[in-house]
């Protein structure tokens, strides 16, 4: 028993010394990191300090000896910043439908046994497309005309009688009804007959004929497809982000890229639902009638919902992150040199390559080329 006893205290003690060995190492790592981490900042405060004092000897070599300027100036290149409009947009993309791209069928069930035009030819609203077998029903309209023909000629032979009151007026409504009646029976007949004929119910360009001859159709089963394409829009879904900016009327943008084409156009509908799954709410703009424009084809939108008339922009690339503050680098003229200076800027917004910006003054002389790596109060030539 001692023995175990024993056993067991060593076991505890390794354990121990295992553990402690495990957290002054893991400490010694700790402050290992700490040490470096903080001979990083000193170094680089060291580069700061250095970095100022090369400038500021570059800078006094430079007063004292002009004729130094010309091995230190770098070269860059200007642009003179003006005021202009700038868009503020939302870009997306969407799809070009057909406010008329119907899908045709038949109205009653049948075998086609006729087919009167071809894909690409165009129709006219109300012609006739297809027919379908309609034996059976002329029969019987040619059958219901004779009995009609016989119950005119009793009801007007009635009518004559009755007129000189002979006979009875009983016999007279009885040729009357039956006439009427037959009359009723004929139309429904001629109504089918008429909905054996599938026709074309807008006008516009056949674009897939689906119906065969000696093909059993019924309604519902697509039979053709007409497609006119003087009335397309665009439709596309937008972030919910954008519900309070986008309105019906704002100017567009779109951009075909199959036609390498660009639209102008205006929002003409703004969906008043969000969908659940995407958070986009949908948008639809008509487009003019083109040539080549056809439905399911995509296009590219620049919804703009806000014009800024006289805006400060420049090119996002010449906005750069300097320890923390971004800047945008100006030629400045002095009274022997030109010299770089930074101009801390604030961002209002980046739409394309542009970004509008407060902190630059119209006229100021932008820094378009050779801006990288430049200092405050670099010496520069143009």
């Amino acid at each position: 028993m001692k023995t175990i006893f024993n056993n067991r205290s060593g076991l505890f003690s390794l354990a121990a010394a295992v553990i402690i060995a495990t957290i002054v190492a893991a400490c010694s790592a700790t402050t290992r990191e700490n040490e470096k981490q903080i001979r990083l900042e000193e170094l680089k405060k060291q580069h700061a300090q250095l970095s100022d004092e090369i400038r500021k000897l570059e800078a006094e070599i430079a007063a004292e000896n002009p004729d130094t300027l010309a091995v230190r100036a770098k070269d860059v290149s200007v642009s003179v910043l003006k005021a202009r409009p700038f868009d503020h947009y939302v870009q997306t993309q969407g799809r070009v439908e057909s406010e008329y791209n119907i899908l045709v069928s038949a109205k009653t069930m049948g075998v086609v046994t006729a087919v009167y035009v071809r894909e690409g030819q165009n129709v006219s609203k109300g012609q006739t497309l297809a027919q379908l077998d309609n034996s059976v029903i002329l029969r019987n309209i040619e059958s219901m005309k004779a009995q009609l023909e016989l119950a005119t000629s009793v009801y007007e032979r009635q009518k004559n009688l009755w007129d000189q009151r002979i006979g009875t007026e009983v016999q007279y409504l009885q040729a009357k009804t039956n006439k009427e009646s037959l009359e009723k029976q004929l139309a429904s007949l001629e109504e089918q007959n008429d909905m054996t004929r599938i026709k074309a119910p807008i006008s516009g360009t056949v674009d897939q004929v689906v119906a065969k001859i000696g093909e059993n159709i019924s309604p519902g089963m697509p039979a053709f497809r007409i497609v006119n394409n003087a009335d397309l829009k665009l439709t596309a879904d937008v972030s919910e982000a954008y519900v309070t900016r986008i309105k019906k009327g704002n100017k567009v943008h779109v951009s075909i890229p199959e036609l390498k084409q660009d639209i102008e156009a205006a929002v003409t509908f703004v969906g008043r639902t969000i969908d659940p799954l995407s958070r986009t709410f949908k948008v639809e703009v008509k487009l003019p009638s083109l040539e080549n424009l056809r439905p399911n084809m995509t296009g590219v939108l620049r919804i703009i919902f806000h014009t800024e008339p006289t805006a400060l922009a420049v090119p996002v690339n010449l906005v750069q992150d300097v320890n923390g503050e971004k800047v945008v680098y100006v030629a400045e003229k002095t009274d022997k040199h030109t010299v770089a200076r930074k101009r801390v800027v604030t961002v209002h917004g980046v739409y394309g390559n542009l970004a509008q910006v407060d902190g630059l003054e119209e006229g100021d002389s932008i820094i378009i080329v050779g801006y990288q790596g430049l200092n405050d109060g670099d010496v520069v030539r143009i």
